[in-house]
């Protein structure tokens, strides 16, 4: 089964032997005059290494540029531009070495195809804020070969030494005051050859990276011009909409359909195979509304007999006494010192499911016929999609399109292995075409069906006893994690469990602290379906972590900052350079507090960033408020300071809405509790504290960002509670009274 996925992941690759240039142009849909540019770099880790042998390499153009006569440049972004920023970080990559005039440069999404694998991961995929740690490099080299032909064809034309020339905003430029323009030179540039390696350019002579560039996509998104993947649609497109099982993998027992059928508008009705087995029936109608009306209309009875039906509290029960034995050993040491420890923290943790619940919901339109299937989705995991969308269909991998829409969030709900809802969408084309219709249908997903129908992230449990000397050092730490696994049953289980572990549940758990930590495991089934969340295990793992090392201070009577840079020691300097940075900026210790605040602080790592936050928090009639943030960031080579500065903003809201009441899934007897915004809680623009964001200066290459922000927030601001009102928060969402 997995190695079947692996196997179908390389569907999407060219015919054997590869491409050359000009098959590639007409491949991508680019032929036309200009300089057309792809690069190719072969799988760096695991999961590139994995897809190649399933599959003998194919080394062909993985992400390319174009350069039109009229000067313009378009840069095709591998990824899912969702809000996070790389539809303008990609673009200037390759503006940056290729000396292009920022006015003109322009960025389009990618559709699905084998070229435009990410280079490290080796799959198209926008993930694990992989996208400017992976194509640092990549971009920049096309950016540089691209002006190398521009250059080689301007000294051809005007019989000069290439050495000789030089190239700005747009221009390749002559000695003697020549220049020609990038549109100009461009048909000759390419039939130039592509030179196998180029230099790169000093940090010092950077002219974008590092600098604040506007984003290509503001103007549109604000004025409403922006097309998203909810906004697409075809002239003759019906809509669609899914009445899913209640119970995760429930089928339908009898379904009457005679009310639906009977609204105006209303086409079809069938049932469709669903998600984790179950079915559903579908309602087809000329648009949205009637569509709706029509499920709304129906009657049915769904058969749950043969499904788990999980209920939160009996789940949670059952988890706190599962933490209580021996699971997995993640993390072996000797914790033989707890039991004569002088001192000793024993902590309990609840983390609730969560729902990803972007601003757009799932959506997608698929045009199926007897030899082909287009599909525009904005997907986050296009290589995974394409494959599933030709397997559901019954086509080979040549005849399916998938196209990359613009989507309005994600957070990791648009990248399911499993394909859930465009396998569903493509099911539901399947029925229509079946029934004697043609066209193209639009299935769309409503908020409420969005927060119901999964996948969350994983509810967990921790289970902490930590024995400290008079002093307040810690002699050992016993610690176990109980959860479901994300990874179990994916394709991305013989890389990620290992020994029985699922590496995302327990990220983030020790380092940077130099501490004796024992660290087990238990992964649990249930009739949930899970999946990453916006920084994944670090979710949990550091509000874990940070809260405790906080309290650890506390007992050894030790400014929190200062017991923190003890643990850490010399070896982890970036970590330590964060946390300076956030400290000295919030003037933490120096600067006199407003009366009834207090400081919280935490620090963590994630996708490779350091991420540290000082916080002012107060409670107000009872309720905690989070008034100011200040964060020190360590990513390494900063590409676009806005980019970073919205990143973390973003992060800190989202993180602060699973502090908030109510933000928490749970389910009664199978079925989730919660259906849209006004029971599932999240944070507004009310709730936005202050943030000041700062950044670690370095030349390093660059480490994710994304997500990153999200994991210390909570912390930081349960510690400022702490020193508030002598509460230990150990379950989000905060409840000051029951703790």
């Amino acid at each position: 089964m997995r190695t079947e996925w692996i196997n179908q992941a390389a569907l999407t690759r060219p015919p054997e032997g590869g491409m050359s240039r000009r098959s590639f142009m007409k491949a991508g849909a680019v032929a036309t005059s200009g300089l057309v540019l792809g690069f190719f770099m072969p799988g760096a880790n695991k999961f590139a290494r994995a897809a190649d042998a399933a599959a003998k390499p194919v080394y062909a153009p993985n992400a390319f540029l174009r350069i039109a006569p009229d000067n313009s440049v378009t840069v095709m972004v591998n990824r899912l531009e969702f809000g996070q920023g790389v539809h303008t970080a990609l673009p200037m990559l390759i503006a940056e070495e290729l000396d292009a005039d920022w006015s003109q440069m322009r960025g389009e999404l990618a559709p699905a195809g084998d070229v435009f694998k990410d280079p490290a991961f080796g799959m198209q995929i926008t993930g694990g804020s992989g996208t400017i740690a992976h194509s640092f490099m990549q971009y920049r080299e096309i950016g540089a070969k691209a002006r190398a032909m521009l250059v080689a064809a301007a000294a051809e034309q005007w019989k000069a030494q290439a050495s000789q020339l030089t190239t700005a905003s747009g221009f390749v430029l002559h000695p003697d005051g020549r220049k020609a323009s990038y549109g100009s030179l461009a048909d000759a540039a390419m039939k130039q050859p592509m030179p196998a390696t180029v230099v790169l350019k000093d940090a010092k002579d950077f002219r974008f990276i590092g600098k604040p560039v506007k984003r290509l996509d503001a103007l549109a998104k604000s004025n409403g011009k922006q097309q998203f993947g909810i906004d697409f649609t075809l002239p003759d497109a019906k809509v669609a909409v899914v009445a899913h099982p209640p119970v995760f993998g429930a089928k339908v027992a009898r379904l009457d359909a005679t009310r639906a059928r009977a609204i105006k508008g209303v086409i079809d009705v069938f049932e469709i195979a669903t998600d984790r087995g179950g079915r559903g029936v579908a309602v087809i109608a000329d648009g949205y509304w009637p569509a709706k009306q029509g499920r709304d209309a129906l009657v049915i009875e769904w058969d749950t007999s043969a499904v788990e039906k999980v209920s939160s509290s009996k789940q949670m029960a059952e988890f706190k006494a599962l933490a209580k034995k021996a699971g997995t050993v993640a993390k072996q040491a000797d914790v033989s010192k707890l039991a004569g420890a002088p001192k000793k923290i024993s902590a309990v943790y609840e983390f609730p499911y969560l729902a990803h619940a972007p601003m757009e919901p799932l959506n997608c339109v698929v045009d199926l016929k007897a030899d082909s299937c287009t599909v525009w989705a904005g997907t986050q995991m296009q290589t995974v999609d394409h494959a599933a969308i030709a397997a559901t269909a019954g086509l080979k991998a040549e005849q399916v399109t998938l196209n990359t829409m613009m989507a309005g969030g994600g957070f990791g709900r648009r990248a399911v292995p499993s394909s859930d809802y465009l396998v569903e969408a493509v099911n539901v084309a399947k029925a229509w075409k079946a029934a004697g219709k043609s066209g193209p249908v639009k299935v769309i997903w409503s908020r409420e069906d969005d927060i119901k129908g999964g996948y969350y992230r994983p509810s967990h449990v921790h289970r902490a006893d930590i024995g400290l000397d008079a002093k307040g050092n810690i002699l050992a730490w016993d610690h176990a994690i109980v959860g479901q696994s994300i990874i179990s049953g994916t394709p991305f289980e013989p890389f990620m469990i290992k020994n029985g572990v699922d590496h995302t549940m327990v990220e983030g758990m020790g380092a940077p602290y130099e501490v004796p930590l024992k660290l087990s495991v238990h992964n649990v089934k249930a009739n949930v379906p899970v999946l990453w969340w916006r920084s994944v295990g670090s979710t949990h793992t550091a509000f874990v972590m940070e809260t405790l090392v906080d309290e650890a201070a506390h007992v050894a009577k030790m400014d929190p900052v200062a017991y923190r840079k003890k643990l850490i020691g010399e070896k982890h300097v970036r970590h330590l350079a964060a946390l300076d940075l956030a400290v000295e900026k919030s003037g933490y210790g120096k600067r006199k507090l407003a009366k009834g605040r207090a400081w919280g602080v935490a620090l963590h790592e994630s996708f490779g960033s350091v991420v540290a936050y000082v916080v002012e928090a107060s409670v107000v009639k009872g309720v905690p408020k989070l008034h100011k943030v200040t964060a020190g960031i360590h990513c390494n080579q900063v590409v676009n300071p806005l980019t970073i500065e919205a990143q973390v903003q973003g992060a800190v809201l989202m993180a602060l809405g699973t502090t908030l009441a109510g933000a928490a899934i749970t389910l009664k007897d199978g079925v989730v509790e919660q259906q849209n915004f006004g029971d599932y809680t999240v944070a507004r623009m009310a709730d936005m504290p202050q943030v000041d964001v700062h950044t670690v200066v370095s030349n390093d290459a660059p480490t994710g960002m994304g997500e990153p922000g999200l994991p210390p927030l909570a912390p930081a601001f349960a510690n400022a509670l702490f020193t508030l009102t002598g509460k230990r928060l150990r379950k989000l969402p905060f409840d000051l009274k029951a703790a």
